[in-house]
């Protein structure tokens, strides 16, 4: 990382004052560029090319379960941690069947239900209009609530009936 800090501002700068203000030798960056690329390096970029090349021939839906299933299948012996850490870098990943829970299924038709007290909320008296509201809460298994003047349990799902 510092080297490619380095390699980006030396026509700039130049590299010794870059090193001094970050207090790394220039010898250290010169032996680095001298330096040829580690045996990792060059086996990591061999097989993240073929892992791609794998994932892409299926329509990128596989994970890192099936694609070191196939590079195995293909001869390609590798390590399935080391296929999900080079598919996490290489910013690959499968698709997952699994869809979240379902809490809302939205009607078909336009809303036909009638508004009974033409969004007039305001009562003059009391006993005079009730608005009901619906809410769903984990936590509370489902439990339908009547608002008014105090709240009242009307219907609860695996709970028996009570007033609150």
């Amino acid at each position: 990382m510092i080297v490619a800090f380095i390699d980006e501002h030396k026509a700039e700068f130049g590299v010794e004052p870059i090193c001094r203000d970050l207090q790394v030798a220039p010898s250290s960056y010169y032996a680095h560029r001298a330096r040829a690329p580690s045996a990792r390096s060059v086996s990591d970029a061999a097989t993240t090319a073929v892992i791609t090349a794998v994932h892409a021939d299926n329509y990128g839906v596989y994970g890192a379960r099936k694609v070191h299933a196939e590079l195995s299948r293909q001869g390609h012996p590798v390590a399935r941690c080391t296929v999900q850490r080079l598919m996490r870098a290489a910013g690959l990943r499968g698709i997952s069947r699994a869809k979240g829970p379902r809490t809302t299924i939205p009607g078909t038709g336009p809303d036909t239900r009638p508004d009974l007290v033409n969004r007039s909320f305001t009562a003059t008296g009391p006993n005079q209009l009730w608005v009901a509201d619906i809410e769903r809460h984990e936590a509370l298994l489902n439990r339908a609530v009547v608002k008014g003047h105090r709240l009242r349990l009307v219907a609860a799902s695996r709970v028996k009936l009570r007033a609150a």
